[in-house]
């Protein structure tokens, strides 16, 4: 898959998508102008190059999502254990947890997710 990196500005445009779908592309314009300070040729210009990384479609006037919100995290999340760990996720918890302290909560929460996907 094509790398979907999000700068900061492309996020906050993501999110007013993902908050809003679907929406009429001429509402979008509005929103944007409004939280943005856009214009509409930008909003184009940034829904266009986003619809061609894969993450929205403008189909007849109305954007909507191809994938949610936590899909696409999900794939950057595996980008960076991927980038980062060579793939190792217990490596990757191994760094995280070496610097701050798992909760019990979040042990608790891990353990639940780890005991779900072997029964699965």
């Amino acid at each position: 898959m094509e790398d979907i990196k999000l700068g900061v500005v492309e996020e906050h445009f993501a999110d007013i998508i993902w908050q809003n779908e679907p929406i009429a592309s001429g509402e979008l314009v509005k929103l944007c102008e409004k939280e943005l300070n856009w214009k509409k040729s930008t909003t184009y210009t940034v829904l266009r190059k986003l619809c061609e990384r894969g993450i929205f479609k403008n189909e007849n006037g109305a954007v909507t999502s191809l994938m949610t919100k936590d899909e696409f995290f999900a794939i950057q999340s595996e980008k960076f254990v991927d980038d980062a760990f060579k793939g190792s996720l217990p490596a990757f918890i191994a760094a995280f947890s070496s610097r701050k302290k798992l909760s019990a909560h979040e042990i608790s929460e891990i353990r639940k997710m780890i005991d779900s996907y072997g029964e699965g």
